[in-house]
């Protein structure tokens, strides 16, 4: 399959967004609902699936089990492929959905493949497949929450993918753990072992507000870790907004949703 070579720039600080630039011919795949702009050349067409193929000339039948998957992993049963079909270089931007760190993963570099948090990815270059990734275990499918359906990314080329809050990349010796909330996984590469444990103590799992199992990661493989997953930020807005409103109620503003009310 061939694969698109992009040159990209990410701009911004706590609300980044990418800049893909396309040769004439390039093309880029982007989540639905990530596109920021694209300059005038560049035609967009909705797909069934991952949008990997150059084409998407395959069957009926391999377009539906792509957007099966995708639907599965919890993602939209469409992707959006943009192509520059212009005769001079075109622009495209995708957006990160919330404050955060926008990755460029290059796959070849990575092995071929990287398993990440199904909200991550955000786009990449024509040619990368997108895939559901089940954790094997059964105490992970049971249990693993968050980290149980995952993504996996599979190409030679670049992948853009998004972190919450501050990002953390880590480097795992062989056998070296790591336990992290399940949340907070980004992604990792397939060298990594993923499974989940209980927490160990019923006090600190009734009470200690940080979940009932860990994702423990052993090495050796690397790793990257976000310090505010979206489901963690969506709670704490949820809790804080109020929960009933009467008909003469005023609409919540921000200043009730993060500072409180003022007197």
């Amino acid at each position: 399959m061939a694969i698109d070579i992009v040159d990209y720039e990410i701009k911004g600080a706590e609300m980044q967004f990418v800049e893909v630039e396309l040769d004439p011919g390039e093309a880029a795949v982007g989540e639905a609902g990530s596109l920021m702009f694209m300059e005038n050349g560049i035609e967009m067409d909705t797909v069934f699936g991952d949008g990997s193929g150059p084409s998407q000339s395959g069957g009926m039948f391999d377009k539906l089990v792509g957007a099966g998957k995708r639907l599965i992993s919890g993602e939209s049963l469409f992707t959006t492929v943009y192509q520059n079909k212009d005769r001079q270089k075109r622009r495209v931007a995708f957006a990160a959905p919330y404050p955060g760190k926008i990755l460029a993963m290059d796959l070849f570099a990575l092995g071929g493949t990287l398993i990440c948090q199904k909200e991550a990815f955000l786009c990449a270059a024509r040619g990368v497949s997108l895939d559901v990734a089940f954790q094997q275990r059964l105490s992970t499918g049971f249990f693993g929450g968050e980290g149980f359906i995952m993504q996996k990314l599979s190409g030679t080329g670049l992948a853009f993918v998004h972190a919450g809050g501050t990002l953390l990349e880590r480097q795992l010796a062989p056998g070296e753990i790591l336990r992290v909330d399940t949340g907070c996984l980004v992604a990792y590469t397939p060298s990594v072992n993923f499974d989940v444990q209980f927490v160990g103590k019923i006090k600190t799992a009734l009470f200690g507000g940080e979940g009932l199992f860990f994702a423990t990661l052993t090495g050796p493989g690397h790793v990257w870790l976000q310090s505010l997953p979206f489901s963690r930020l969506a709670s704490r807005v949820f809790a804080a907004a109020p929960q009933t409103r009467g008909s003469g109620e005023s609409s919540i503003t921000l200043g009730s949703v993060f500072g409180g009310e003022r007197n």
